[in-house]
């Protein structure tokens, strides 16, 4: 399917759209003060082994320290007793107080306590950004992407990405053993892994390919061996440049961008790593916001919201919570069909299609609970399965879906890397906590009430004073009087009442006078 995509600059924040068939599929946001961490590489010091859950924590400098599991760390593959392995991972370098000479890989047989100790340096790459009060997962199994591949500094593998039809991936593994035989020195040969992109690559654009990781492997090297931990050894490629990498393909069309500035340096790094996107990088001069073109702000708007309309009537109901995501689906005002079965139908087909387009556009990860309205036939429901599927086929983050559980639900999960849209764009109400609701203001008296009822058998002041949201002072003032003025006979002090503005409903203040 055909796609556009359109990147907005402003010194402060790049914002990316792609657009399939006039409709946004994916929004991606960097902020030039909150750039995410993931594939950045960092010296970092062990600050605590917890051997009950084989894990540790690693500074960084970063807020909050972050997480290393034990099965994120692995072997010294250069050891003259390690095996042959199979399996395709990349390697931890580890260097303590800075020194190369010393270079530590620990082994995952080993229980981690036995690996790795509180004040160690160790050499980890960002798994995925801090979210909510998580610090950020951290590897040891190093891995750098380049355009056509990713490079495993200290692995010996070379694996070729699954997406590669089967009978050409042995002939595209042997070319790269060939370019690496070549090139390699003995210290930095490593492995790697040919991305999807490399099927149609030519020798010479592996080649340099191949040049290019291996040096941006030598300069992390080098700063592990000048740098005190914890120190940031290599950060990954800014959004627009990932936007060439990894977001363009074939199907792309074209590649617009607002700003000239940056315009010229992209294409200064197409012409460098990506030379099949230049005839698809366009400045984008109009007097109109590009974004305008085809309404992404207001997209962005609806996809903080809960409900989604659907063109039929029917609507979707998506809540967010830090365990899972649950999607709702209603029929609402669709009522089209010649029968009910076959409104309820149509109403899940659709749904199918907005889900899977709404999963993208919001980035939704973890879990995610759908609850397609109940469906009778069984054709019915294979059918919006397999619709269903059909759409998330066309995500490029990695999605599992089942079937329809016995209680009607789909459950599915989509692959986490970073924060949702919401997440980024949005914080918690500071009147609900995120809750959503808020006390009704007859709650609120009648907490209030309460709470001067324990104050006057605790103290004995003159007068109780309660500071309050004007709804909460106006519904004493008039349905709730009778109480207020019974509690202030049953204490035998005067109770009086201030109106605050810049109270919410839930907050008040009760001063003793």
């Amino acid at each position: 399917m055909s796609q556009d995509i359109l990147i907005n600059w402003a010194p402060q924040e790049t914002r990316v759209a792609i657009v399939e068939q006039g409709a946004v599929q994916e929004v991606h946001i960097e902020r030039t003060l909150e750039r995410g961490l993931v594939g950045n590489i960092y010296l970092g010091k062990v600050s605590r082994v917890l051997p009950g859950m084989q894990s540790a924590f690693i500074d960084i400098g970063l807020d909050r320290a972050a997480f290393l599991h034990v099965a994120d760390l692995m072997p010294n593959i250069t050891a003259k007793h390690a095996a042959p392995r199979e399996r395709v991972t990349a390697a931890t370098a580890a260097a303590t107080n800075g020194a190369a000479s010393k270079v530590l890989q620990p082994d995952p047989v080993l229980p981690i306590e036995r690996q790795i100790f509180e004040g160690q340096a160790l050499m980890v790459q960002v798994l995925k950004d801090p979210i909510g009060t998580k610090g950020a997962r951290l590897t040891a199994q190093i891995s750098i992407a380049g355009r056509l591949l990713v490079y495993l500094p200290q692995d010996d593998h070379i694996g070729v990405s699954q997406k590669i039809p089967p009978a050409q991936r042995e002939a595209l593994r042997q070319r790269v053993m060939q370019l690496t035989a070549a090139q390699g020195d003995g210290t930095t040969a490593g492995g790697f892994i040919l991305r999807t992109n490399a099927e149609d690559a030519s020798d010479e654009e592996l080649r340099e390919d191949i040049a290019y990781l291996r040096k941006t492997w030598q300069r992390i090297r080098d700063a592990a061996t000048r740098l005190p931990p914890p120190s940031l050894l290599h950060e990954d490629l800014t959004l627009m440049q990932r936007v060439l990498r990894d977001l363009a393909s074939t199907q792309t069309q074209s590649i617009k961008i607002d700003s000239r500035e940056q315009y010229g340096q992209l294409r200064q790094f197409a012409a460098e790593f990506m030379p099949d996107t230049l005839p698809k990088l366009q400045h984008y001069s109009g007097e109109r916001p590009i974004f305008d073109l085809f309404g992404v702000d207001e997209e962005i708007t609806k996809a903080l919201g809960r409900r989604v309309e659907l063109k039929s009537g029917g609507y979707l109901v998506i809540d967010q919570t830090e365990a899972l995501t649950t999607v709702d689906v209603n029929t609402g005002g669709f009522v089209g069909a010649r029968n009910f079965d076959d409104t309820v139908f149509r109403t899940n087909l659709e749904a199918a299609q907005a889900i899977a387009r709404q999963l993208r556009l919001r980035n939704l990860g973890g879990i995610v609970i759908v609850d397609f309205i109940d469906m009778v036939p069984e054709d019915h429901r294979e059918a919006v399965l397999m619709e269903f599927r059909k759409q998330l086929a066309r995500d490029r983050v990695k999605t599992m879906i089942g079937g329809f559980s016995q209680l009607g639900l789909v459950e599915m999960t989509r692959k986490r890397t970073r924060e949702s849209l919401a997440q980024m764009l949005s914080e918690p109400c500071s009147a609900c906590a995120g809750r959503g609701t808020v006390k009704t203001a007859r709650s609120v008296c009648y907490d209030i009430l309460r709470e001067i009822l324990r104050e006057a058998r605790a103290f004995n002041p003159r007068e109780f004073r309660v500071v309050a949201s004007p709804q909460v002072v106006e519904l004493f003032l008039d349905e709730e009087s009778q109480h207020l003025a019974g509690l202030s006979d049953f204490i035998g002090k005067p109770i009086s009442l201030q109106s605050e503005a810049s109270m919410t409903q839930e907050q008040y203040d009760i001063v003793l006078l």
